[in-house]
């Protein structure tokens, strides 16, 4: 049996070729859009979810992670997993990059490279402050408090200061277990909402919009969000370029996650490097672009692949 080229992952859920909501059917044909584009341009593809266990990682040149969702709920089967699978195939988006944008501490290191974040303090694993100390040392009108490593808004709350006691109790469990950060509440996100910008081998691709429902700070659209094509103008564009400047190396494919703060001025909501929406259905020839934008990569790396890649 011929060596695969490159697997897509995904998670258990979406296994199947078709779904009765329209929310996991879309998660299913983007990763087939990704897959048919590989395929176009000569490579055997295979999908899968990361947690296979029947499946040879050693059998597939390259692994890119996609609609892996369930990893952050399951964060430490998933770490020893990475750990493994590093030495057995090639990782798309690298090794590296996954590491480093797993945990939100990479905000840090966005902020220190000049790149506009929140306001945001981070709060290690064991400290033993109650969450209202923690809130009384800053002095902000409303806040969000999330854990470091997560996703899809797992254990993410909204609170204005004398609400905190409502939180304490979670937040004396998560704390003690893992790392949590509390961020300024940015008001904006209610009523500007949130830009998506998606870059393929460096190069912008499209955007999206996302809204809230009303009232509601959550986004994504398994919340009751919305989801609208968006034209950025040049200053959103030249801030997603400065964001992913700032990453080392460079990612194969990310999307860039843009708000407005407090004082109208665009920031960072999240960099996306592992497992990020991509919405190929708003704007279908960005499937080639990423598609190329990884072969591009393939042919940098020592590979056993001997066809020509296009």
């Amino acid at each position: 049996m011929s060596k695969i080229d490159i697997t897509i992952l995904t998670d258990h859920r979406y296994l199947e070729s078709s779904y009765d909501d329209q929310y996991s059917q879309n998660v299913v044909d983007e990763d087939y859009m990704l897959f048919h584009a590989l395929e176009k341009k000569g490579l055997k593809v295979h999908r899968t979810n990361w947690d296979d266990p029947n499946f040879d990682w050693t059998s597939t040149e390259f692994i890119i992670f996609r609609t892996i969702w369930d990893y952050f709920e399951r964060y430490k089967e998933f770490a020893s997993w990475l750990e493994a699978v590093c030495t057995e195939t090639k990782l798309i988006n690298e090794k590296s990059l996954i590491y480093w944008n797993i945990d939100k501490h990479y905000l840090e290191d966005l902020d220190q490279k000049g790149v506009r974040i929140p306001n945001t303090r981070f709060i290690e694993t064991g400290d033993l402050r109650s969450l209202e100390e923690v809130v009384g040392t800053l002095d902000w009108d409303e806040f969000i408090l999330k854990p470091a490593i997560s996703g899809g808004s797992r254990h993410t709350y909204r609170f204005k200061p004398e609400r905190a006691h409502k939180h304490s109790e979670v937040y004396k469990e998560l704390i003690s277990e893992e790392s949590m950060l509390l961020q300024e509440f940015q008001n904006q996100i209610l009523t500007k909402g949130e830009i998506a910008c998606m870059v393929y081998g460096g190069k912008y691709s499209h955007s999206i919009l996302k809204q809230g429902k009303d009232g509601d700070f959550r986004v994504q659209d398994d919340f009751g969000g919305t989801v609208t094509k968006y034209e950025p103008d040049e200053e959103v564009i030249r801030f997603v370029e400065q964001a992913i400047e700032a990453c080392d190396p460079k990612p194969i494919y990310a999307r860039v996650d843009i708000i407005w703060n407090n004082e109208d001025e665009l920031c960072i909501g999240e960099l996306e490097l592992i497992e990020p929406e991509l919405w190929f259905r708003f704007h279908e020839p960005s499937v080639d672009q990423c598609a190329q934008a990884v072969i591009d990569y393939m042919k940098t790396m020592p590979s056993s692949l001997v066809k020509d890649l296009n």
